[in-house]
């Protein structure tokens, strides 16, 4: 949860004040940065402070900050980590790496199930973080291709679908083996994308820099 807090901040010298704090103990990965990204979507410049309690969640939220080019600073708080996060003040980028996918072609990512690992259940929940990390630290394939059961993602998974629509808006290039849905049964229910061919992954092997295949 939420709520406003003006605070002067001794760790972060030339930033005036902590807009909001972010109660996010207990939110497994990757819902601390999306509640961070949220509250940050909401103001022009200020600091959000997230609070979580596991370090790794800590690590996630400064890696999201540098990023997208923002100053954070950690703490240890007891049993709990506070990030806080600076927008708007001046402040250099280290990289802009990651804030746009690039128009090389970089990277192509092939989907082969709409699941990651064994488990369909876990490995649903699994495939949706993917997804949503991708989104939220802005780390963009150049061409995402969906083949076999990837292209339920695409067509009928009303959980990925809108997240795929904001990556595919994002500037990256999606696309479902057309042989795929027509085996599915799913080529009038694709919803982001375009319809593709093997020849993506064929071409996208010697195209590309690198390839990675999930499932």
């Amino acid at each position: 949860m939420a709520k406003s807090r003006q605070e002067r901040t001794d760790g972060l010298r030339d930033i005036k004040e902590i807009i909001m704090v972010i109660d996010a103990r207990g939110q497994g990965c990757p819902r601390p940065v999306m509640m961070a990204e949220e509250a940050l979507s909401k103001i022009t410049e200020g600091i959000v402070e997230v609070v979580v309690d596991n370090e790794a969640s800590a690590e996630n939220l400064a890696s999201f900050a540098n990023s997208n080019a923002f100053h954070s600073d950690t703490a240890r708080d007891g049993k709990d980590w506070r990030v806080k996060i600076v927008k708007g003040y001046v402040c250099t980028p280290e990289t802009s790496s990651g804030k746009t996918p690039s128009t090389e072609r970089d990277l192509l990512v092939v989907v082969g199930t709409d699941t990651m690992g064994k488990e369909e259940e876990l490995g649903r929940i699994l495939m949706k973080a993917y997804l949503e990390t991708m989104k939220t630290y802005k780390e963009l394939p150049h061409t995402i291709f969906f083949l076999n059961a990837g292209v339920k993602l695409t067509t009928t998974n009303d959980q990925t679908v809108p997240l795929l629509k904001d990556i595919e808006a994002m500037g990256v290039e999606i696309y479902s083996c057309g042989t795929c849905l027509k085996h599915y049964n799913l080529e009038s229910q694709l919803q982001v994308g375009r319809r593709g061919t093997t020849n993506h992954i064929v071409e996208g092997m010697k195209d590309f820099d690198k390839t990675v295949w999930i499932g």
